[in-house]
């Protein structure tokens, strides 16, 4: 590829990139009054003053809601202090990662001297599209002895090395019920590592209530079948999220 080559594909992208900037500012979801700048901080929280650290992909980064998720709504509405480790299209297993860009690579930049409250990491959907190994989980407690190219490894790496380097509790979180025959795989594995490791679970997928929204609703909640926007972030996903964390770190 020539320079101008090069310089043309560059500005091809750029200008695909402020076109896509331009459709998620359209949407009723990505509305001024759903602005991270317009959330008000609530009178009181139990997490005020907490630190927590998030990682996760596209979901957890906000890609659908122009970089502001869950994690700069929990900031803001409950004092909260946010570091947030997010790439999108990235995945729990390090199958198939060429540029060090899956989960645990990145996990693995965050400052160990952080003094955290709480690790809350997503499980990922990427995985699921992909249909990475499920694998199964190990009987131990060791890091070394998990195969992180399957999620079962991955995830137990997750949160051996959260809890070694934090020494904090643990929480995943899951998406919000789509139709994903291996997410929910993903799901029910997940709530077996939970019984061995006794870590926490957001719940979103199995959550009836929560998933019980009419079709209009899900319009402005959700951009697409994964991916919600910032009203669905602010009045649906982190609402839930925070009741959770209420309760899991009293």
């Amino acid at each position: 590829m020539n320079i101008m080559e090069h310089s043309i594909n560059g500005l091809v992208n750029i200008i695909k990139t402020k076109l896509s900037n331009i459709a998620l500012f359209m949407k009723s979801g990505n509305a001024a009054r759903y602005h991270l700048k317009n959330v008000e901080a609530l009178p009181s929280s139990p997490l005020k003053g907490k630190t927590i650290i998030f990682l996760g992909s596209s979901v957890t980064y906000g890609s659908a809601s122009l970089g502001t998720s869950f994690v700069e709504y929990i900031g803001r509405r409950n004092g909260v202090r946010t570091i947030k480790e997010a790439v999108s299209g990235t995945t729990l297993v390090t199958d198939g990662d060429d540029n060090g860009n899956s989960y645990i690579p990145r996990m693995k930049t965050i400052d160990p001297n952080i003094k955290a409250d709480c690790f809350v990491c997503q499980l990922s959907t990427n995985d699921a599209s992909q249909e990475k190994e499920l694998g199964t989980i190990s009987d131990s407690f060791d890091m070394n002895f998990f195969d992180t190219n399957t999620i079962a490894g991955a995830i137990e790496y997750i949160i051996a090395y959260a809890r070694q380097t934090w020494n904090c509790p643990v929480v995943f979180f899951t998406n919000t019920k789509y139709n994903s025959i291996y997410y929910g795989k993903m799901v029910n594995l997940l709530f077996e590592i939970q019984r061995k490791w006794d870590i926490g679970v957001i719940d979103l997928w199995n959550n009836t209530e929560l998933n019980n929204i009419n079709q209009g609703t899900h319009n402005l909640y959700m951009a697409d079948d994964i991916h919600p926007t910032q009203a669905g972030y602010l009045k649906w996903w982190t609402p839930a999220m925070e009741a959770y964390l209420y309760e899991f770190l009293k």
